[in-house]
């Protein structure tokens, strides 16, 4: 129809499906991303990849690494450690001007990195940081913003589920491209730029609203604060350090246990390193439970409580991953790809127009939906116009996840901030636009090469 290949008019068809429910109907994602699964499958007829399709996710050992970082994140919160380790940087940083936002970039990137979505980690962390911005001289509008370019920061760090994701969407394309392990370094070294980006934001905009340093009667000191947090500082080693190991070691690993045993190390390392920093997050914040125990009580409490803020997001990506499963037995990467293949664009326009159709796509889609409908069929396109792939399907989480609590209308992340803040719409709307087309400017130049990545080859 009109020169348009039928599987990407399908692809339409559940965009708008999609926008209708979560836009108009307000319906939650999950629930969308459930009924989006079953909607493909109808309007394209192929019944024979429901069950493959909706079992696919649960054989696959990412999903586990999602879910379990995302209960490790409760874990975090229940035990404080979070909040130790905020009070630490706070009596660090909080003296200088703007300290407050450092604080609240550093920690609401880290728990949003772990609990996979940033508009909730907004409403979590956001209500100690941005009341701490406002006393320190933030408007409620740059208090506001702050905290969500913050935790929409979050999406694009492991062990962020959207990055792991991607990651699987790409081994459908393109098997065996990368490890998981090194994937996970090249989606630190994004993330490392994309901080450095906030910060210097952060640090400029500071000197034009000529905000204060921390109140003095907010300050901790740094040797309490020391005394009770160092154990926590630990925790991002616990996670970063095996992936960096297996990613970067591999001589050093086969040597000692042989290649049968790095295989199964880079297999495992996702699995075991939730559960380990799970357990240690208990053991130093043990204190913060009911009667400073650790007992069966005390932990079934916590994960019972946890149920109503991991289990939707857990739908929305297994059904997400489900739905991408139907996608890639209708061919879609190879429709999709031929299709923009006859469109002529160069690598240098999809470089500049990618990061710009992903930005209108999270204003009605979040990224989980955008890198499941369309992740392959965008990786195979940068792939066939002489891209590199795993660099695309790396940017994936910072073109999608992080732009969809951010830009208007869907923006969940921006409105929940304004709603602690208190701050206007319009106001804050227009420091948004800041971050948003700085934020893009930079995902253009890491596309562009212009920047090196730590661990992509």
């Amino acid at each position: 129809m009109f020169g348009v290949p039928v599987p990407i008019w399908y692809l339409v068809a559940l965009l708008v499906f999609v926008a209708v429910l979560f836009v108009v109907f307000r319906r939650p994602m999950y629930e969308v991303m459930t009924l989006s699964f079953v909607f493909i499958i109808v309007i394209s007829g192929s019944y024979e990849l429901f069950w493959g399709s909706l079992l696919f996710p649960s054989t696959s050992s990412l999903f586990y690494a999602i879910f379990a970082f995302m209960v490790v994140a409760i874990i975090f919160d229940s035990t404080k450690v979070v909040n130790s380790i905020i009070q630490l940087m706070l009596s660090v940083v909080g003296r200088f001007k703007g300290g407050a936002g450092y604080v609240a970039l550093l920690g609401s990137t880290f728990m949003a990195s772990l609990s996979g979505t940033g508009p909730g980690n907004v409403a979590t962390t956001g209500v100690f940081t941005i009341p701490m911005m406002k006393r320190s001289n933030f408007s409620p509008a740059l208090a506001a913003s702050t905290e969500m370019s913050a935790s929409m920061l979050g999406n694009i760090i492991p062990p962020s589920g959207i990055v792991i994701l991607s990651f699987g969407i790409l081994q459908e394309v393109y098997p065996d491209s990368i490890s998981l392990s090194s994937w996970m370094v090249v989606a630190y070294g994004i993330g490392f730029w994309f901080f450095a980006q906030r910060l210097l934001t952060l640090w400029v905009l500071c000197r034009i609203y000529k905000v204060k340093p921390v109140l003095k009667e907010d300050l901790p000191t740094f040797k309490k604060s020391f005394k009770k947090g160092w154990p926590a500082l630990l925790l991002p080693a616990l996670i970063f350090i095996p992936l960096l190991i297996d990613s970067q070691f591999k001589d050093f690993i086969i040597g000692r246990i042989g290649e049968d045993g790095a295989r199964a190390y880079s297999s495992s390392v996702l699995m075991f390193t939730p559960g380990l920093a799970g357990a240690y997050a208990i053991a130093i914040g043990r204190k913060a439970l009911p009667a400073s125990r650790i007992n069966f009580n005390n932990i079934f409490t916590m994960f019972r409580s946890s149920l109503i803020k991991v289990v939707p997001i857990g739908v929305t990506i297994y059904m997400a991953y489900a739905t991408s499963q139907i996608f890639i037995g209708l061919g879609m990467e190879s429709v999709v790809k031929e299709w923009f293949v006859s469109l002529g664009f160069s690598v240098t326009a999809l470089i500049f127009i990618l990061p710009l159709f992903f930005m209108v796509l999270g204003m009605i889609l979040p990224g989980s939906a955008q890198v499941a409908i369309l992740g392959g069929a965008m990786i195979a396109v940068f792939g066939a116009h002489g891209g590199n792939p795993v660099l695309l399907a790396a940017m994936l989480p910072a073109m999608t996840g992080a732009l969809e609590g951010m830009t208007p209308p869907l923006a969940l992340g921006l409105f929940v901030a304004m709603g602690i803040a208190g701050s206007s719409f319009r106001e804050t709307s227009k420091l948004a636009v800041l971050w948003i087309v700085i934020h893009i400017a930079l995902s253009m130049v890491l596309l562009a090469g212009l920047l090196p990545i730590f661990g992509l080859k």
